[in-house]
C-alpha cells in the first residue's frame, strides 16, 4: 500500500542528527543517477527531479513554480515527491514537496558542519531570514545546543518577523561585524553578489554558504574562497554549474583541484586545525531528495509499526 505524507504527519519523530547520519551512510551506496527535466508556460514551471541510488530506490520530486500566484494570495510553489522501490519499482510512498525541501536543504548543510566547524562553536550567525533560514535555526540548534543564534537579513522588517517566532535569536545590523563575531555564519541569501566578504572572516570560523543555485550567483568574494579549506555536497553538481565555485574557477582565482572532497569521500570531511577556515557550498541535488525522503518514509514505518 503507498504511504501518503503529509508535512505536520511526516516531521513527527524526525531527528536533525539522525538525518546527517542516514545522509552519510546514503553516500556509502553507489554514486546516483539523476536528471532534471523542465517545462514552461510563460512565467510558470513545471520541474521535475529525479534520481535513482542502486540499493536505495528512486525518487522524483515535481515542483510547480506559478509565481502569479502570490496576487491571489495562493503558494506560489507546489509539488510532492514519489518514492519507488529498487526492488521492483513499486511507487512506496507520496510525501510532501515542503517537507522533503526542509529536511534535505538544512540537514545537508548540518552533515558538513558536524565534520568541519569547531565543536565548541558558540555563535551562529544565519545571513538572511527567509524559510530556509528558520529550518538552519533549528538543525543548527540540535547539533549545537549551547550555541547563540545571531541573525542578519537586508530586509530589517524580516528579521523582526523571524525575531518574533525565535525571541532567543538577536538581531544584527553590522553584517561585517556580525561575520566577525560568529564561530559558524550560515547563509541563504538569493544574492548574485557576493554579501559576505573573505577580509572579515576570522581563524577557526565555519562557513555555510547555501543560497547560490545559479551560475551567476555568488554569496562570498573571491578572497573568502581562497581563506578557506572548501568542501561541496557533489562535486557534479557545484563546481561546474554554481556561481559560487564556477566564476572563480573558470576566471583562474583558484584551481578546481582547491574544492577539498564531496560527500562521496566523506572521511576528509576534517578539520586540520583549530584557527583553518572551513567553507562548505551546498549544492542539493535529486540525490540529497532521495536519502532524506527514504529518511522520512523509515521514520514515519516505525511509528506507524509501534502505534498500530
Amino acid at each position: 500500500m503507498t504511504a501518503t505524507i503529509d508535512f505536520a504527519e511526516g516531521e513527527k519523530g524526525l531527528d536533525w542528527l539522525g538525518l546527517t547520519r542516514a545522509l552519510a551512510v546514503g553516500h556509502d551506496k553507489p554514486p546516483a543517477k539523476v536528471e532534471d527535466v523542465f517545462l514552461y508556460r510563460g512565467a510558470d514551471t513545471l520541474l521535475n527531479r529525479s534520481a535513482w541510488i542502486d540499493g536505495m530506490g528512486i525518487a522524483v520530486k515535481c515542483a510547480t513554480i506559478f509565481p502569479g500566484n502570490a496576487a491571489q494570495g495562493k503558494a506560489m510553489i507546489g509539488g510532492a515527491v514519489s518514492l519507488f522501490s529498487d526492488e521492483d519499482g513499486a511507487l512506496e510512498a507520496i510525501l510532501d514537496f515542503h517537507l522533503v525541501t526542509k529536511w534535505k536543504t538544512a540537514g545537508d548543510s548540518l552533515l558538513a558542519a558536524t565534520r568541519l566547524a569547531r565543536p565548541d562553536s558558540r555563535e551562529i550567525l544565519i545571513v538572511g531570514a527567509g524559510t530556509v533560514g528558520r529550518s538552519l535555526r533549528a538543525a543548527y540548534g540540535a547539533a549545537f545546543p549551547d550555541a547563540h543564534f545571531t541573525v542578519w537579513n537586508r530586509s530589517p522588517e524580516g528579521a523582526k518577523r523571524f525575531q518574533a517566532e525565535h525571541p532567543e535569536v538577536a538581531i544584527a545590523e553590522d553584517l561585517e561585524a556580525a561575520v566577525r563575531r560568529a564561530d559558524i555564519v550560515t547563509s541563504a541569501t538569493m544574492s548574485t553578489n557576493p554579501v559576505i566578504k573573505g577580509e572579515w572572516l576570522q581563524p577557526g570560523q565555519h562557513i555555510d554558504l547555501i543560497g547560490a543555485y545559479r551560475p551567476d550567483m555568488r554569496e562570498t568574494d573571491d578572497t573568502a574562497l581562497k581563506r578557506s579549506r572548501v568542501f561541496v555536497d557533489n562535486m557534479h553538481t557545484t563546481v561546474g554549474h554554481i556561481g559560487e565555485l564556477k566564476i572563480p574557477v573558470e576566471t583562474g582565482v583558484i584551481p578546481a583541484s582547491h574544492v577539498l572532497a564531496d560527500y562521496y569521500a566523506l572521511d576528509k570531511f576534517t578539520r586540520t586545525s583549530p584557527d583553518e577556515i572551513t567553507l562548505f557550498k551546498n549544492g542539493g541535488g535529486a540525490h540529497l531528495d532521495l536519502m532524506t525522503s527514504r529518511y522520512i518514509l523509515d521514520v514515519w514505518q516505525a511509528r506507524q509499526a509501534t502505534s498500530g
